[in-house]
C-alpha cells in the first residue's frame, strides 16, 4: 500500500494597488518543476507541533514571511490532486501588508511572484480552488470582521483603512458609519504624535490593531 501524501500549503495574500494578490513561487522539484504554484511543504513529523507549526515553518522557509495572521482554511484530498499519489494538504491563508512582502530578501530559486487573484493563470494540482476558496473567506469576513486590517501594514489612518475594506467589498463604503463600526469593535488604537496624510495632503492620525486584538478578530454584530 502506497504511502499518503501529507503536506500543508499556503495562501498568503496580499493587497496592491487596491487590488488583491496571492503569492505564488517557482517549485523546485517534480511534479511541476519550474511551474508557478503556492508555497507549501511536507509536514516534519519530527520537527513540527502540529500542522500550524508545519505552516509557519513552511512560510518563512520558502517564503521568508513571518504572517501577523494565519488561520486554517481547510483539507484538500484524495488520489486525483497529486501525479504522486493519494494526498492530503492542510491548506492555511495568512494576510501581509505589501511593505511586508517588498522588503523581504529573496533567493532568485524563492523569488515571490505576485499574481491578481481575479487574473490567475492555470495552476498545477487544486491550486485555483484552493485561492478561490480562501479570497472567497477573506471577501465574506471582511463585512464583518477586522480581518482586513492585517492587509493595512502596523500603521494606518483610517482612510487608508477604509479603502482596504472597500478593494475586499467591491464597493464605496459611507465614510461616517464606516468610523462607527470601528468603534463598535474596539480595536484600534491611536499611535500618539503619529500622523499620515489623508485627502489634499492633510494630516491624519495614525492608528494600529489593539495588542489584544492582533491574533483574534474583532466582530461585528452587523455587517458593514
Amino acid at each position: 500500500m502506497n504511502q499518503i501524501i501529507c503536506t500543508v500549503d499556503l495562501v498568503l495574500l496580499t493587497l496592491k494597488e487596491g487590488a488583491l494578490q496571492v503569492a505564488l513561487l517557482k517549485r523546485d522539484k517534480e511534479p511541476f518543476k519550474d511551474v508557478l504554484a503556492l508555497p507549501g511543504g511536507f509536514i516534519h513529523a519530527e520537527e513540527d507541533a502540529d500542522a500550524r507549526g508545519a505552516a509557519l515553518r513552511v512560510l518563512k522557509e520558502k517564503a521568508h514571511i513571518t504572517a501577523p495572521y494565519l488561520e486554517q482554511l481547510a483539507t484538500f484530498s484524495g488520489p486525483a490532486r497529486d501525479p504522486r499519489g493519494w494526498s492530503l494538504s492542510i491548506v492555511y491563508y495568512a494576510l501581509v501588508s505589501i511593505d511586508i512582502v517588498e522588503q523581504v530578501g529573496h533567493s532568485g530559486r524563492d523569488q515571490i511572484r505576485l499574481v491578481d487573484v481575479d487574473k490567475l493563470m492555470q495552476l498545477p494540482f487544486d491550486h485555483q480552488a484552493i485561492i478561490g476558496m480562501a479570497v472567497d473567506r477573506l471577501r465574506n469576513k471582511s463585512q464583518y470582521s477586522s480581518l482586513p486590517c492585517y492587509l493595512a501594514g502596523e500603521n494606518f489612518t483610517l482612510p487608508q483603512l477604509q479603502r482596504v475594506y472597500e478593494a475586499l467589498m467591491g464597493g464605496e463604503l459611507n465614510k461616517v458609519s464606516f468610523r462607527r463600526k470601528m468603534s463598535e469593535m474596539g480595536m484600534l488604537e491611536e499611535v500618539d504624535g503619529r500622523f499620515g496624510l489623508a485627502g489634499a495632503h492633510r494630516p491624519a492620525q495614525l492608528y494600529r490593531l489593539r495588542p489584544e486584538h492582533r491574533e483574534h478578530l474583532s466582530l461585528l454584530e452587523r455587517g458593514l
